[in-house]
């Protein structure tokens, strides 16, 4: 990665909806170069998404991660069953007791209440725990 796509970045970071001529302008390249070193950031996983940055009003009420322990090895199944769920925002096979940890969002308390049942219901799944996120802080 040299200077320009680090500029690049820099600027996506602060608005990742900045048009292509924009980015070209900020940083003295063209506009076909910078479309190029955009798509090579993206393929490369420097870059691996765009996002809105929402307002607190607009944020779910209810957040909480879900620690799923089962009785055998069903990852792959249950991962299926989990990508139904819009409220999986993030699903993760961690280390330790738990067989995976997930961060849902969900619109309020029953929602998280019913995802959770119909978690548990789940072939082979021993235990669902949940943490309700009360608050957080930016790093």
């Amino acid at each position: 990665m040299d200077k320009f796509d680090q500029q690049i970045l820099a600027l996506l970071r602060s608005d990742a909806r900045m048009a292509v001529t924009a980015i070209a302008k900020a940083v003295s390249l063209s506009r076909t170069a910078v479309s190029d070193r955009i798509r090579h950031l993206e393929q490369r996983g420097i870059i691996r998404g765009y996002h809105a940055d929402v307002s607190i009003e607009s944020t779910p009420a209810v957040r909480a991660y879900l620690e799923l322990f089962f009785k055998e090895s069903h990852y792959e199944e249950y991962i299926v069953r989990l990508r139904a769920f819009p409220e999986v925002k993030k699903c993760s096979g961690i280390s330790g007791d738990t067989d995976i940890l997930l961060y849902v969002e969900a619109e309020n308390m029953e929602r998280l209440i019913d995802l959770r049942k119909a978690i548990e219901q789940f072939p082979k799944m021993v235990r669902v725990k949940t943490h309700i996120i009360m608050k957080e802080w930016e790093m």
